[in-house]
């Protein structure tokens, strides 16, 4: 460990970056791992040029970046997730009568790890392997809405972060901003014909130990099929089965 000095304070700096609520400046960072202050930025300069850290000039401050988020994303692919979500997921379905589906973040997409499709129900675009634009899908709603905001910012920051598929969904900054904002109102994030035109989602979060989302959990249903559809009922469900899970990955 003493041959690699450099490598153990860049970890040291990115885990003290993740146990943080917002962006901390390098006077702070240098301060609370007692690193000296000039070797502390040189470690932050490396870390944004991979993409580790965003740093906010406005603000003077530091915060995580695209890549350390990726990286969580791969621990979530890689751990048991998949695994002990399978039966929850299995008995959101029996609960509902649609198809749940279970997707992590990865980048700007959310990637489908899990689905769970409902007997007589059709396929979904939603199938394992699938990665879908985070900002018009359900899950990825639910997984924004969770993040800090300077995380967000560094996903989206301008117009040309944003893709279309129907014509339909947030394409710009502010219009991310006002679809988050309502989907920590509610409670749980909805996407309706954003995807697949005449079909809905209705998902909820996932969160660590720290209060961070890793995936979101989601069930899709028809809204074109003459059938009255209760959304609050299928909402609780969904929260219901994301905070089991999110129990569940802490061992409770």
């Amino acid at each position: 460990m003493a041959q690699v000095p450099a490598a153990t304070r860049t970890l040291r700096v990115l885990r003290y970056l993740a146990a943080q609520p917002e962006p901390v400046s390098v006077e702070r960072i240098a301060r609370d791992l007692a690193i000296p202050r000039s070797t502390t930025y040189h470690l932050l300069q490396a870390m944004a040029e991979e993409g580790f850290v965003v740093h906010l000039a406005d603000d003077r401050r530091f915060g995580l970046g695209v890549a350390a988020f990726e990286v969580g994303s791969g621990y979530t692919r890689q751990a048991p997730l998949q695994r002990i979500a399978r039966r929850p997921l299995a008995a959101l379905v029996d609960r509902t009568g649609h198809s749940a589906h279970l997707a992590v973040p990865h980048g700007r997409d959310v990637l489908y790890v899990v689905e769970e499709r409902a007997p007589g129900r059709p396929p979904l675009v939603t199938d394992v392997g699938v990665r879908l634009p985070s900002h018009l899908t359900a899950s990825g709603r639910a997984i924004l809405a969770q993040l800090p905001p300077n995380q967000v910012r560094a996903l989206y920051p301008d117009r040309e972060a944003f893709v279309d598929r129907t014509g339909v969904g947030p394409g710009s900054p502010t219009a991310l901003r006002a679809v988050l904002s309502e989907t920590r109102r509610r409670g749980h994030a909805v996407e309706d014909g954003e995807i697949t035109p005449g079909m809905a989602s209705v998902a909820a979060a996932v969160l660590d130990h720290n209060g961070l989302p890793v995936a979101g959990v989601a069930i899709t249903y028809p809204v074109d099929d003459g059938q009255r559809v209760d959304r609050d009922r299928l909402a609780a469900a969904v929260v219901d089965t994301a905070a089991a899970l999110g129990r569940r990955l802490h061992g409770r």
